[in-house]
């Protein structure tokens, strides 16, 4: 730690308020718009070179985004403008780590002021080599995290393009292995359009058991542990909905969840036992029509609204109603034997996402405050 000392974040870097950018007046180009949170669109110009630091001004203060490509700083936003003596990435890290709630300068909309930040004191290594070993490490992990994620959303790509071609084009193998439709397949009218001949139109209710989400366990863990290691789901895009973890589940077939307040309309597919909490459905196929994967399929492809004047919400006795169509089994089957080496890869990289998550949490603070050296580090 002798070469670790305290310095005002004004000696490391300075901070900029941003650039006002009304939504109307961007215009269509390649650099990122950085807001408060995320990015927010693009624009055909850049207020900063890169690798460039952001982080909330206004709203959700103090969030830190990281920049590797040239990009405008929203004035929702303070941006580094200067480097002076720190490594950007180890900078980005660093304020990771850090609270600046207590510097809230607004009233009614949270807001943080340039002149608050810059004097406040933090602890770092004097060298640049020691910084720049500590941001790789973090950053190969974050590394590793995106292009698995990269990599499932072109897994999920994938899975979308051959059910449009299967189940929307009517392009599935006939018996001869050709494209149904475009070889002169039999269609039929039905009351979901024109469907191939031999498929049927039926409610979900008829060919799936759905369920409602009940109340939280009594026993729930925020991680999950050896004991508490059942997923709660409810609604919600943020971990496709994880609320927390439990010691005995409620649903063991492979299923569907749907969200049935706020985020109403978001699918997930389940492929191992959970328990499902208020605002989210559950769906298991019954798989004498059809698998679980077509239906989550079919539903990620429908715009599933609920109703109500106050809140919108989604119920089970309306939506069993919902139509579906219902291919032929062997066609079903075939699809899901295709589709299940890509969910099963799919899972295999969203555990891989989580332990590095897991593991770059745990590293965080302890490489940034020093507690724990770079040369320890073995992965």
């Amino acid at each position: 730690m002798s070469e670790w000392q305290e310095y005002k974040l004004g000696d490391l870097v300075t901070f900029q308020r941003g650039h006002d950018l009304p939504r109307e007046e961007m215009k269509n180009g390649i650099y990122p718009v950085a807001g408060s949170n995320s990015i927010i669109g693009y624009h055909n110009k850049f207020t900063s070179d890169f690798p460039g630091i952001t982080i909330g001004r206004s709203g959700n203060i103090g969030n830190p985004q990281f920049h590797k490509t040239k990009f405008w700083a929203h004035n929702t936003t303070l941006y580094v403008k200067e480097f002076k003596c720190v490594d950007p990435s180890f900078f980005f890290y660093l304020l990771k780590t850090l609270d600046f709630s207590q510097l809230n300068s607004g009233s009614a909309v949270p807001s943080l002021n340039r002149n608050f930040i810059h004097p406040f004191k933090v602890k770092v290594p004097s060298s640049l080599p020691t910084q720049s070993a500590i941001a790789e490490i973090l950053s190969s992990l974050d590394d590793k995290i995106e292009l698995n994620n990269k990599i499932n959303q072109e897994l999920e790509n994938l899975a979308q393009t051959l059910f449009k071609r299967w189940f929307i084009d009517f392009e599935f193998p006939n018996e001869n292995g050709e494209p149904y439709k475009s070889s002169g397949g039999e269609m039929v009218e039905s009351e979901l359009g024109e469907i191939p001949k031999g498929w049927e139109v039926s409610e979900i209710g008829l060919v799936a058991k759905l369920g409602a989400g009940g109340d939280k366990p009594s026993r729930i863990s925020e991680v999950q542990t050896q004991e508490f290691n059942i997923p709660i789901y409810s609604n919600g895009i943020s971990q496709d909905g994880l609320y927390g973890y439990t010691d005995e589940a409620k649903i063991f077939e492979e299923s569907v969840t749907i969200s049935a307040r706020g985020t109403i309309g978001f699918v997930c597919l389940r492929t191992t036992p959970f328990v499902p909490i208020v605002r989210l459905i559950s769906v298991i196929a019954d798989e004498k029509f059809l698998s679980t994967k077509f239906l989550y399929m079919w539903l990620k492809n429908q715009s599933i609204v609920g109703n109500g004047t106050t809140q919108q919400q989604l119920t089970v006795p309306d939506f069993k109603s919902s139509k579906i169509t219902i291919p032929q089994l062997s066609v079903v089957n075939a699809f899901s034997k295709q589709m299940d080496l890509i969910v099963e890869t799919i899972n295999f990289n969203k555990k891989d996402i989580q332990e590095l998550t897991n593991l770059r949490d745990t590293l965080l603070p302890k490489l940034i405050s020093g507690e724990l050296e770079v040369n320890n580090i073995n992965f």
